[in-house]
């Protein structure tokens, strides 16, 4: 386990184990700090904010066992966002946390470009200063995240120690996340993808299978098979990486139905994007220690599919 040594506010200390030699730069502080997400941390690197032997070094720098490596965190930015009066569907609520039902076509943070609308101008509004800091200026409260298209369950932290908690939760793969999609194609027997994900180089916007990618694997198991060859499917996340399960299920030749990026071009339905839901979500509560567990419904726009494949 590398040792942390937060001597200062904003000053971290990390020392790597001799297994965890080898890694890149951001991939190992990416382990090693999983309450910040990667692209942050790469950012620190590019801004000159992390030393290693008291020397700036690349994020492509291979970690050593006993390297001296420092990371210094900016304070938080004014937040230059403003909030918007946009209804939640908050499934629950606490001092620490709440977890909220994303519709379909929400992005969930502001991004270049795009900086209204979201789940953080709404939240914002909601919660007012009460979200946590840790991710950033662009993504307060944000832990982790679903594609724009996909619908479903987020937790969101208002404080900091809950940020860290769940960030190491999600690390450490324990975090329960269940989702249902409808596939082309039959599925009989319920399976396993394994497979490592990486962005596509030659399209930053899609993701690909790569051998020099980050681990992901998801579980899925047939429901229902349906009319017009496809399947209601259930599945699980052992890890959480970008567009993991519209990949995965695209890999082994049946895509989502809906989706645009990786599914067929032509879609026998009016669909504005991928029929992925995210209905369950669990996790410890960082401050009660609890196990808890919150479901959602499948959205109208889901159901009306669903139920069109089912009289055919």
């Amino acid at each position: 386990m590398e040792k942390k040594n937060e001597t200062l506010q904003n000053h971290i200390e990390l020392t790597p184990e001799t297994e965890e030699t080898g890694l890149r730069l951001d991939r190992y502080l990416a382990g090693a700090l999983p309450e910040y997400s990667r692209s942050f941390l790469q950012q620190l690197i590019e801004e000159g904010m992390v030393s290693v032997n008291e020397k700036i070094v690349k994020a492509s720098y291979k970690a050593k066992a006993k390297d001296f490596i420092c990371v210094t965190i900016p304070e938080p930015e004014t937040l230059e966002i403003e909030a918007e009066d946009i209804p939640l569907d908050i499934v629950y609520e606490d001092d620490d946390l709440l977890v909220v039902n994303k519709p379909q076509g929400m992005v969930v943070h502001p991004a270049a470009g795009h900086t209204g609308g979201t789940l953080v101008n709404a939240l914002m509004y909601h919660c007012g200063d009460s979200l946590s800091s840790i991710n950033g200026v662009m993504r307060p409260g944000i832990v982790h995240r679903i594609d724009k298209d996909t619908s479903g369950l987020l937790v969101v932290c208002k404080s900091d120690r809950a940020h860290r908690d769940l960030a190491l939760q999600f690390a450490e793969h324990s975090i329960v996340r269940v989702y249902t999609a409808i596939c082309h194609g039959g599925i009989a027997d319920p399976g396993t993808v394994d497979a490592p994900l990486a962005r596509d180089p030659k399209d930053r916007k899609r993701i690909t299978i790569s051998a020099n990618g980050r681990r992901a694997v998801t579980h899925y198991e047939p429901l229902e098979r349906l009319k017009q060859d496809f399947t209601l499917v259930s599945c699980r996340l052992e890890t959480g990486r970008t567009h993991q399960i519209r990949v995965h299920m695209a890999s082994i030749k049946h895509p989502i139905l809906g989706d645009p990026v990786y599914g067929p071009k032509k879609c026998p339905f009016h669909l504005n994007g991928q029929l992925l839901h995210a209905g369950t979500l669990g996790f410890v509560h960082p401050v009660t220690g609890e196990q808890v567990v919150f479901t959602s419904d499948l959205p109208e726009h889901f159901q009306k599919v669903l139920q069109n494949l089912k009289k055919q």
